[in-house]
């Protein structure tokens, strides 16, 4: 069968939506996946994670644009072949820069002369011109091209549309076959040169990393010295334009922000102080929180309700959520801590009813919509760092 994008390891977070996006455009698309339980539930008509509206599209193109294969073969077939993988952290943060070669090792035996490699996932500055290398020092000219995914989890169906493409790509034909198969999603396309495009995506990541580490730290300054956040921060955004971006404290987490700060220090030889202390801030925040509570609580004994365990609301995504770490410094401190959450499914995980009825207190992990209208019962504390009404009652 001929497709004209083949995504490979197609049905992740990352590349199921985007496979569907362009199939709904019109285009055929094969997701090669050789794990079959992630096949499943897709062949079947169902979307295995929590993305809003994908449902939809999936029952609309399944077997028409649409088509599952566990054969890495299928690559040949297809005009573009689009790498979901992106460059991954080891446990001390240090980028794996073998993982998208090791792929193309995978790819190389399938692929023909002319075809167009897109690397979709974020990357170490550098990955995307070492991949093009490994083609050629193997005698394939392909051309190679980095798109970046810039969408918010969760999102991806209604932003795909109305987001703007990054285009780069080491070649003109490249550059503008991308250009052209991005625009079947949206008409926004920005071009830059695949370096900046790589530095670009970890920028925009980095960023939003330490703009939140700002918002914890002065949380964190704001609870020592005993003032009233919510009436700082409105002091600072209350029709005041420079101040309307402050984002409020909350457990800054999940699959790209840390690890592509990360990457971006081991970019700049590890001098990237600034990066580095967001990363202090903001994995420490739950230390901080839990000292805050032991302040007025003994935890040993006490049964903790921990309300969501996604790392960011309406998501089911645990992926270096902060709350399994706040878990494990409950459970340090002699807590019994029973956990609930609104997407994410688990046999460790107990009905948020029960949690209720059993908890002698309540964190809220995760600003799930639910949770911002409970009525918790009386007389029990709550901890909710995400509502600057609350965050002081435990």
């Amino acid at each position: 069968m001929q497709f004209d994008v083949v995504i490979v390891g197609g049905l992740d977070r990352v590349g199921l939506p985007l496979g569907l996006m362009w199939a709904d455009a019109g285009l055929t698309v094969g997701m090669v996946e050789t794990d079959e339980a992630k096949r499943a539930p897709v062949e079947a008509g169902q979307v295995p994670f929590v993305e809003h509206g994908a449902d939809a599209v999936l029952r609309r193109v399944l077997g028409k644009t649409f088509f599952t294969t566990s054969d890495i073969a299928a690559v040949s077939n297809a005009k573009a072949v689009v790498i979901t993988a992106g460059t991954p952290v080891d446990e001390y943060l240090t980028p794996q820069l073998l993982a998208l070669t090791t792929v193309a090792k995978d790819l190389l035996p399938h692929l023909r002369a002319g075809q167009h490699i897109i690397l979709r996932g974020t990357v170490h500055p550098g990955t995307s011109e070492r991949v093009r290398d490994f083609f050629s020092a193997n005698g394939l000219k392909v051309h190679v091209s980095f798109c970046p995914e810039r969408v918010e989890q969760g999102h991806a169906v209604k932003e795909l549309r109305e987001l703007p493409h990054l285009v780069s790509s080491f070649t003109q034909e490249g550059r503008l076959f991308c250009a052209d198969l991005f625009r079947r999603l949206c008409n926004q396309i920005v071009e830059v040169s695949v370096r900046e495009a790589e530095i670009a995506i970890l920028f925009t990541n980095t960023w939003r990393y330490i703009s939140f580490a700002v918002a914890n730290q002065f949380y964190m300054m704001s609870e020592s010295s005993e003032v009233n956040l919510k009436e700082i921060y409105r002091a600072m955004t209350e029709n005041y334009e420079r101040g309307r971006n402050l984002p409020t404290p909350g457990f800054t987490a999940g699959p790209c922000l840390l690890k592509d700060t990360m990457q971006l220090s081991a970019f700049y030889s590890n001098n990237f102080n600034l990066g580095m202390a967001a990363m202090q801030i903001n994995e420490g925040l739950p230390s901080f929180c839990v000292d805050k509570i032991r302040q007025n609580h003994r935890l040993k004994g006490m049964k903790v309700g921990l309300l969501g365990m996604a790392f960011k609301a309406e998501v089911d995504d645990i992926r270096d959520s902060l709350s399994f770490k706040l878990r494990k410094l409950l459970i340090f401190h002699g807590a019994v801590v029973l956990c609930s959450d609104e997407y994410v499914k688990s046999t460790e995980f107990l009905p948020l009813e029960t949690v209720l009825e059993k908890a002698d207190m309540f964190i809220v992990g995760v600003p799930h919509a639910r949770y911002r209208t409970i009525e918790f019962p009386g007389g029990r504390p709550v901890f909710n760092i995400w509502n600057l009404d609350s965050a002081q009652q435990a």
